[in-house]
């Protein structure tokens, strides 16, 4: 289950990058108004993409399935 979750936020990452990839693209030809809409649109998808991320990350941290963990190890007790 946890390579399926690993998986799923790769993936999602790639979507937020490819999203982002092409707002750049709209926003650097700028044209007309119709480039306008879809750096809009683009950039749209690329915030519901990454509140849809933070929202897998809090539910599969809520039930287990990945874990935080610090910079630093634990000391041994």
């Amino acid at each position: 289950m946890d390579s399926l979750v690993g998986l799923l936020i790769v993936c999602l990452l790639a979507a937020i990058a490819l999203r982002l990839g092409a707002g750049h693209f709209h926003l650097a030809r700028g044209r007309d108004d119709e480039d306008s809409r879809k750096l809009a649109r683009a950039l749209t998808w690329r915030i519901a993409i990454s509140l849809g991320l933070f929202a897998l990350l809090m539910i599969a941290w809520y039930f287990g399935l990945i874990a935080p963990h610090g910079l630093l190890p634990a000391p041994h007790q």
